[in-house]
């Protein structure tokens, strides 16, 4: 019998425990290691913002789903892994054996990095249901009070599709309620070129995105560093493709949400 652990249980620890079962011997035992058991569809979480999603929409409780499959939900979380043992401790303090392990956490979100960022500081986030839905209240806010809106990714983020995504979401649902007209648009982010998303652009995404973007009157500012965030005014600088700065920038705005590094 072979104990295989999988410390995660969000998208990818999700499907990591689906992709092991057909693999596993009928002696074979499969645990997964979740903070608590209820699980939310990621990338459902930019409908959440703007109100085209409920949250109870894009939820779904792991308990029954794994007892139907044959694998043992453990909802304590993962406080410690001790390799030379092959032990996972728990959050509760207890621990789990392992032959095998996989670690599918996903990203520690580093706001903590750029002062006033996140949704404990001054800007929304899309990378959590929570954070999604405190930004769907944060939108409402705008739609009573029409301002400036900065949408984006911060340096050191790696993943860049979700902004683009948001970016037109956000504006879509704009029009929709007639408030775009007095919604300025920037979207600042770390990338060389709008559409590169990491991977030096996918296709023709830089012509397409740009295209899109302007047809839609939103700015953008790319090689962007965020300095800092204040009430309704971030902080940002602009880098020439050789390093050096270029322009610093002062954007006053009345709604922002920003990728932060991963």
């Amino acid at each position: 019998m072979a104990e295989v652990v999988v410390i995660g249980a969000g998208l990818s620890g999700t499907l990591m425990a689906y992709e092991l079962l057909p693999q596993l011997r009928k002696e074979d035992r499969l645990s997964v290691v979740s903070q608590g058991a209820v699980y939310h569809f990621v990338p459902s979480n930019p409908w959440v913002a703007v109100g085209w999603r409920k949250r109870e929409e894009i939820e779904i409780d792991l308990a029954d789903v794994m007892k139907r499959k044959g694998v043992r939900l453990l909802t304590q979380g993962a406080r410690r892994v001790h390799p030379t043992e092959n032990r996972v401790e728990l959050g509760d303090g207890t621990s789990i054996d392992y032959d095998y392990l996989v670690v599918a956490t996903g990203p520690e979100l580093a706001f903590d990095e750029i002062p006033g960022l996140g949704p404990k500081g001054h800007t929304q986030s899309i990378c959590h249901v929570d954070h999604a839905t405190h930004a769907r209240e944060a939108f409402e806010k705008l739609a009573a009070n029409p301002g400036p809106v900065v949408i984006g990714a911060v340096q050191g983020a790696s993943c860049f599709g979700p902004a683009y995504e948001f970016l037109f979401i956000l504006e879509t649902e704009l029009r929709r309620r007639k408030l775009r007209d007095r919604v300025p648009m920037t979207f600042v982010t770390s990338e060389p070129y709008i559409g590169h998303l990491g991977l030096d652009g996918v296709g023709d995404t830089k012509g397409l995105l740009e295209s899109e973007m302007r047809e839609k009157h939103i700015k953008w500012i790319t090689n962007a560093r965020v300095d800092n965030v204040a009430p309704g005014l971030m902080s940002v600088e602009e880098f020439a493709d050789d390093g050096t700065s270029r322009k610093a920038h002062e954007l006053p705005f009345a709604y922002s949400m920003m990728l932060p590094a991963f």
